[in-house]
């Protein structure tokens, strides 16, 4: 089996055993472009505590967060840990959609992919698996988001090699699979859930896991 029937064999094993996942939770754009930052080396059980004091201080905004006091937003994502990082990112992010597209979702939406994501890029903060999480969950680009649990079920599987850089593992996606968007958003939920129940970092439960069991 090649490498690009094992991702859609992989999908296919992760869907029947799990069943949709429903992601990414958030009412708004910005309120998943907010949660997409605030994600970034922590749970996102802490991500709720820190969305919902944004949302009772009226805050759940890059329009408002952009011009906030930054003490009262600072304190309302302490959750999420690395407050004062993350509170940088939120407001360059939103000078950038301020300056360059003037807040209008649909200015940005009027660009190419490549010009969006290249633009997300720039922004201190923001990495690859954010921006594309911003792509993928807040704009409906259909564009695949690698994490850590990626990663970590890929290589234990064979389907990437050590030395595979980000690109290198997100073009194996788009190489395998029709690009949709909802293909690619349910995709990555369930690679996160098996990586949450069965893969983990250290002592992971391989003998219960779906994948091995469907064969993979």
């Amino acid at each position: 089996m090649h490498r690009k029937e094992k991702i859609i064999n992989l999908y296919n094993i992760l869907y029947k055993y799990f069943g949709p996942q429903n992601w990414w939770p958030g009412d708004t754009i910005d309120e998943i472009i907010i949660g997409a930052i605030l994600t970034q080396n922590t749970s996102w059980k802490n991500v709720e505590k820190a969305i919902n004091n944004l949302k009772k201080a009226d805050l759940l905004s890059l329009y408002k967060i952009y011009y906030g006091d930054k003490e009262e937003i600072t304190e309302a994502i302490k959750p999420s840990g690395f407050y004062n990082q993350k509170y940088n990112t939120l407001k360059n992010i939103s000078t950038l959609f301020f300056r360059n597209y003037k807040h209008s979702y649909k200015n940005i939406l009027g660009n190419d992919i490549s010009s969006i994501r290249e633009n997300i890029l720039s922004v201190k903060g923001i990495g690859n698996e954010t921006c594309d999480s911003i792509l993928l969950y807040a704009f409906k680009i259909p564009t695949f988001v690698v994490d850590t649990y990626t990663i970590r079920i890929l290589l234990r599987h064979n389907l990437i090699d050590i030395n595979d850089k980000y690109n290198d593992v997100k073009k194996l996606f788009s190489d395998s699979l029709k690009s949709d968007t909802e293909l690619y958003n349910e995709y990555h939920a369930l690679l996160v859930r098996a990586g949450k129940e069965y893969c983990f970092k250290k002592d992971p439960l391989c003998k219960k896991c779906p994948i091995k069991k469907g064969g993979l």
